[in-house]
């Protein structure tokens, strides 16, 4: 018995063995297409893009919650073969999607016949991009200026698309530009950033993986020659917070050389907030300044959404339970908000969120319905939002979950829903999450037409995952998507891989 055993673990080893030579195969395949193709490749929208032998295997595995099976290296790395025989130009292909596609054709053509059929667009293209490239300039270098920052430059490609040029900020001290490289190179909260760092004090530059990022120091937004960078018809991200308004972001556009500015916060007045997957089609190419709502705005109005379509939203109230931010103070001192100026680090802090009526810029039909409050928790970063909700149309917990593990998977809204039923997660789980909010299944309370619904979300990464695709629809910066998308639900947005 004990001999079986043993012979049982060698055949399930060596089997590992197999699987981890043919994901490091992959990777070689995986990194060619993308820097001689600009073709960045995922599966089931796990990018595959400068991952490890373990990322690969696992988002192998990430297959089985959309086919209850798990995606075999051995179908998959024939694909990846093919595709980079076939010369491609640019595209965002998901090589899980198309496996599946290729399964379900069941038309007798070869593997290589359904591939060379599905992206005969791009066959033989050689790397052609038509996306034209657009200038980036994050205004301030916080913790969603970094993280932003860190998106951009992973997804920096061949150099079409987001370009990121430059960073604002006031000097702090003078060894500004040394502090400013560490905080980019290492973080307390999501961990060291993947790759090199070179700073230039004569050039006032951070390189970063081959990304050469201009440090322009300045404490006003309305002055600055960008031109003078070499940077024209950029993009300016205000992740600041100072200005809110029309009238204070647009002293950005008064700066020579800014097109467009995209606010990293609630806006107010009549400026469009944008959440992504919901109403980023009503992005016109003549706006000149959008914001992108808070972090609970973006985790919280996808799932409402979702529910509002299906079972109808009489009235609610989201509590969000949320980690701590630079607004508080680390032990009590004078703030001129309630309740802020008790110490963060040891209280939970009752606080007001505006999120619920924000929610209506982005999803009109739920305004006057939602009421929201906040609790302020001693930790550095994710949140979870409960939102406890009257319907028109009675559900059970089985159908509103299954119907909300769907969205999370194949409805347009597949970016910004994620969803979870483990029984062991917690916060930390959930660091580095790139969707706006995961639904956690377990903990769903439903009652006829009383509905409760837990949603986790980092609130530092997720969003930040949820602005840069704002700031890609604002470019029109996405490369054409294999296989085609699926029906969008979300406002006739388009749905992109990345």
């Amino acid at each position: 018995m004990q001999h079986h055993h043993t012979e049982n673990n060698a055949g399930t080893h060596e089997t590992w063995l197999e699987r981890e030579a043919l994901a490091e195969a992959m990777i070689p395949l995986i990194g060619r297409l993308y820097r001689t193709n600009n073709v960045v490749t995922s599966i089931h929208g796990r990018s595959l893009i400068n991952k490890s032998t373990m990322s690969i295997l696992k988002a192998h595995r990430f297959a089985r919650r959309i086919t209850t099976e798990e995606l075999l290296l051995e179908d998959t790395a024939p694909i990846l073969r093919i595709l980079a025989d076939l010369d491609l130009g640019a595209a965002a292909i998901d090589i899980g999607r198309l496996r599946n596609a290729y399964d379900g054709a069941g038309d007798g053509r070869t593997l290589e016949e359904f591939v060379r059929a599905e992206l005969a667009d791009i066959v033989g293209q050689g790397g052609r991009d038509e996306r034209t490239s657009t200038d980036v300039v994050l205004y301030g270098f916080g913790r969603i200026g970094r993280l932003v920052a860190r998106l951009l430059i992973e997804k920096a490609g061949g150099g079409h698309g987001l370009r990121l040029r430059a960073v604002v900020v006031r000097r702090g001290s003078a060894n500004d530009l040394t502090k400013r490289a560490s905080l980019l190179r290492r973080d307390s909260v999501h961990g060291s950033f993947e790759g090199t760092i070179q700073v230039d004090e004569a050039t006032n530059t951070i390189t970063a993986n081959g990304t050469r990022i201009q440090v322009i120091y300045s404490d006003d937004p309305a002055t600055i020659d960008y031109t003078a960078y070499g940077i024209s018809d950029a993009l300016v991200v205000d992740n600041t917070g100072r200005w809110r308004d029309e009238e204070g972001l647009s002293q950005h556009l008064t700066s020579t050389g800014v097109a467009k500015v995209l606010l990293t916060a609630p806006g107010k007045g009549a400026l469009k907030n944008i959440v992504h997957g919901i109403n980023h089609a009503t992005i016109l190419d003549s706006d000149r300044i959008i914001t992108a709502a808070s972090c609970t705005t973006n985790a919280i109005t996808p799932v409402l959404k979702a529910i509002h379509d299906r079972f109808g939203v009489v009235h609610g109230h989201v509590e969000t339970v949320h980690s701590f931010t630079n607004d508080q103070n680390l032990i009590d001192n004078f703030h001129k908000g309630d309740r802020r100026g008790r110490s963060a680090a040891l209280n939970m802090v009752l606080t007001e969120t505006g999120a619920a009526t924000a929610v209506a810029k982005a999803l009109p039909e739920l305004a006057g319905k939602l009421t929201g409050s906040s609790i302020r928790v001693p930790t550095p970063d994710v949140s979870i939002a409960i939102l406890n909700l009257t319907l028109e149309t009675g559900t059970t917990k089985e159908e509103v979950n299954t119907y909300l593990r769907g969205m999370s998977l194949h409805s347009g809204m597949r970016k910004q829903v994620d969803y979870i039923d483990s029984p062991e997660v917690v916060s930390t789980d959930f660091v580095g999450s790139r969707r706006a909010g995961i639904v956690d299944g377990l903990a769903t309370i439903a009652d006829g037409i009383h509905l409760v619904l837990y949603v986790w979300y980092d609130n530092e990464f997720g969003y930040s995952c949820q602005v840069v695709r704002v700031m890609e629809e604002m470019a029109a910066v996405h490369p054409p998507t294999y296989p085609a998308a699926d029906a969008d639900t979300s406002a006739g947005g388009s749905v992109h891989a990345g």
